[in-house]
């Protein structure tokens, strides 16, 4: 017997046989989605409710996005059981992303049910759904109404701490988890409370409850205590954790061996590279070193790292008054002006990229387009001369020197340009039109045009 006799079963209406024969089957491939989709749908037919149930609950352990398996448990339960049947259409309604549907749900199964476990579980289910749609306080009220069943879970308390958290009420965190801790002595709780302690300026306690050795020394630090004998019995065991190096950065900053402080900042930039923390450890440790460029520069990268591009542009330019030949630093605030819509604050660094480099070939391609931008063809004629210099077999620039100067009515320069592209774009799928246009120039009288600009300046000069 096989998948195929069931199959047929089926084509011959003989529903039961091929019920049976699923079954077998299902026995051999107890995860084959398949065939418990094919057992459930043959049960519903044969009127087994109960085992269809039964498949349709094991797909969704495997796939809980499925959303038929949902919708027949909702036909199966909606006269027998309303808080099943509320419950499976609001997980319908979450994987459809209808959060405010799927709440509306979940509070009627809550109306239709006396079992502690069922409310728990869904007052949890309903808290988090509350978070999603950004109503804080009713996922706070729900998580507080969980608390008050025995039938919960730690994962109850760590969540409410964690809400609390976002909300910054630090001090209503600590308080839920040191109910916590009576029920749910696990390292999860304990690890959770002690960070909290430290956040909320308790080192000591802190320290006493955990048992992460790292982040005892961090509590030492906070405590104000010599931590150098712990950290070095911790180096062999943690030299590939950049935490580590991080909290060793943090005692040579005490100590005010800021050379040390760097050295340790770098070793933690090396095993994770482009942390914010870095350039805040940097940015610290040259404030002290009366470093105010590298202050302003570390600052700003800081602010990058996290979104802040506004900020990050003040602190860059605060860094460029104070260090103006820094190339690197230059392009990072071209780029960061463009992205913020300062267009014409970062041509000019283009500029002082262009006279600095001028073999830069990115800022001379941003001050020809600028210039093009503004009609000013003749100077971004002189940048696309300067890129042609630079590689005279670019077929694009060569295209729009050719381009500009036929617009510029300058009839041999821009032959000129066009016999070239001609020469190094053999193959290109406009050389045909090309040399129609260049065989068209060629039998045409034009008198070389001002251009817009020169324009505008003649009539203000008159």
């Amino acid at each position: 017997m096989s998948i195929q006799t069931a199959e047929q079963y089926e084509i011959n209406e003989q529903y039961e046989q091929a019920y049976e024969e699923y079954k077998k089957e299902h026995e051999k491939r107890p995860s084959d989605l398949g065939i418990l989709e094919r057992l459930g749908h043959l049960a519903m037919m044969l009127n087994k409710k109960d085992e269809a149930a039964e498949y349709y609950s094991k797909i969704l352990e495997k796939d809980m996005t499925n959303t038929l398996c949902y919708e027949q448990l909702m036909d199966i339960y909606i006269d027998t059981d309303k808080y099943k049947y509320y419950i499976y259409r609001g997980n319908l309604h979450s994987v459809e992303q209808k959060l405010e549907q799927a709440i509306s749900d979940y509070k009627k199964a809550l109306n239709n049910t006396e079992d502690e476990k069922e409310i728990v579980m869904t007052r949890f289910t309903l808290a988090n759904l509350y978070e999603q749609t950004g109503n804080s306080q009713k996922a706070i009220d729900e998580f507080l109404r969980t608390l008050e069943y025995e039938e919960n879970h730690e994962e109850v308390f760590l969540k409410l701490a964690e809400l609390y958290v976002k909300e910054d009420m630090i001090t209503s965190a600590i308080d839920v988890l040191e109910r916590a801790l009576p029920r749910f002595d696990t390292e999860t709780v304990k690890e959770n409370l002690a960070r909290l302690y430290l956040k909320n300026n308790q080192p000591q306690k802190a320290k006493e409850l955990t048992k992460d050795e790292i982040f005892q020394v961090k509590c030492m630090l906070e405590c104000g205590e010599d931590a150098y004998e712990k950290l070095c019995s911790l180096e062999d065991k943690h030299k590939n954790n950049p935490e580590f190096y991080a909290l060793k950065a943090q005692y040579y900053y005490i100590q005010q061996e800021y050379d040390n402080a760097l050295e340790c900042v770098e070793k933690y930039n090396e095993l994770d590279r482009n942390s914010a923390l870095v350039y805040q450890m940097r940015a610290l440790i040259y404030e002290n070193k009366n470093d105010d460029y590298n202050v302003h520069l570390n600052w700003g990268k800081f602010n990058l790292v996290r979104g802040n591009k506004d900020i990050a542009v003040n602190e860059f330019l605060n860094a460029f008054q104070l260090k103006g030949n820094d190339i690197e630093l230059m392009n990072t605030l071209a780029v960061l002006l463009e992205e913020t819509g300062d267009r014409n604050h970062a041509i000019e660094f283009w500029e002082k990229i262009s006279k600095a480099e001028p073999a830069n070939k990115k800022a001379l391609q941003k001050l020809a387009d600028f210039r093009e931008s503004i009609g000013d063809y003749r100077a971004q004629a002189d940048y696309l001369e300067q890129l042609y210099e630079l590689d005279k077999r670019n077929a694009i620039v060569v295209r729009k020197l050719a381009q500009i100067y036929e617009k510029l009515k300058n009839k041999p320069s821009a032959v000129e340009y066009y016999q070239k592209y001609l020469e190094i774009a053999k193959g290109s799928e406009d050389y045909a039109k090309i040399q129609q246009k260049l065989q068209k120039l060629e039998h045409t009288d034009m008198q070389e045009d001002e251009g817009l600009l020169d324009k505008i300046m003649k009539f203000f000069n008159k």
